[in-house]
């Protein structure tokens, strides 16, 4: 049997989407048929004109909803606002690196909220659209760091560790309904984020473009090369097809092997 992955009718919420890995699943999904929500803290022309690009080269109802992840409040309202959410994507994070004894109490907390703990409001309200519709799916992004670890980075892998514990107990409490709920464990992705520190890697350390990429940067992924948004945001429309309705409570690795070693 051939599936064809048509999200047509559906409507996806993706948090953290006005750049990067969010705003790459924005474009898969809409690609694919499904109304989009785009998210980020800001509220500026430029998120909300990213709405209207993709509704005119894709054909989708599109639009940008401010709210902070921080703040428990708002992303419940995200949801609410949206009205519907048959898929929601859990995207928003952020970094911060320092030893433990070192590592600001603040920054922790923000790490947590955002990368960890807006998820399970968000999802909280998802839930039930999803099981009124009959139909859903929650992808959330963790990271390589969520099934490995690195120094420096507490918060950040404590989140993504969490963000699977969260999958996990999201899929066994639908596992009996049509709604799946999955990891994605990206790697190095080729961001406009990481883009920009690469000249000033070259600077560092002296080096070449290329030795940069594949010395510094990728020295933990044995692909030597980057992930793409594209990439990820197949993975996400892939999630949502009929192919993957028990694929549910796992992690994909999108990481050129990194968890491989």
């Amino acid at each position: 049997m051939a599936y064809e992955i048509s999200l047509s009718g559906k409507t996806a919420v993706i948090t953290g989407s006005n750049s990067g890995i969010g705003l790459g699943m924005a474009w898969a999904l809409a690609r694919a048929g499904a109304d989009v929500v785009l998210n980020s803290f800001t509220d500026d022309k430029a998120d909300h004109a990213l709405a209207t690009e993709i509704a005119l080269e894709t054909g989708v109802a599109a639009r940008y909803i401010q709210a902070d992840m921080s703040k428990g409040d708002q992303c419940r309202a995200l949801i609410e606002e949206a009205g519907s959410c048959d898929i929601l994507v859990n995207n928003a994070g952020i970094q911060h690196v320092a030893p433990i004894p070192e590592f600001p109490s603040e920054k922790w907390d923000a790490i947590i909220a955002i990368n960890l703990t807006s998820a399970f409001h968000t999802t909280a309200v998802a839930l039930p659209m999803m099981r009124k519709a009959g139909w859903g799916r929650v992808i959330n992004i963790s990271s390589a760091h969520g099934l490995t670890a690195s120094p420096f980075k507490a918060a950040y892998i404590a989140a993504k560790h969490g963000i699977v514990g969260l999958t996990k107990t999201t899929a066994l409490e639908t596992a009996q309904e049509p709604i799946t709920a999955n990891a994605i464990c990206p790697g190095y992705v080729l961001t406009p984020i990481v883009e920009k520190q690469i000249p000033d890697t070259m600077k560092e350390y002296d080096m070449s473009r290329e030795d940069v990429i594949e010395k510094v940067m990728l020295t933990r992924q044995p692909s030597k090369e980057f992930a793409t948004v594209e990439q990820l945001g197949g993975t996400a429309t892939f999630l949502c097809s009929d192919a993957a309705a028990q694929i549910t409570g796992t992690t994909i690795s999108v990481d050129g092997g990194w968890t491989a070693l």
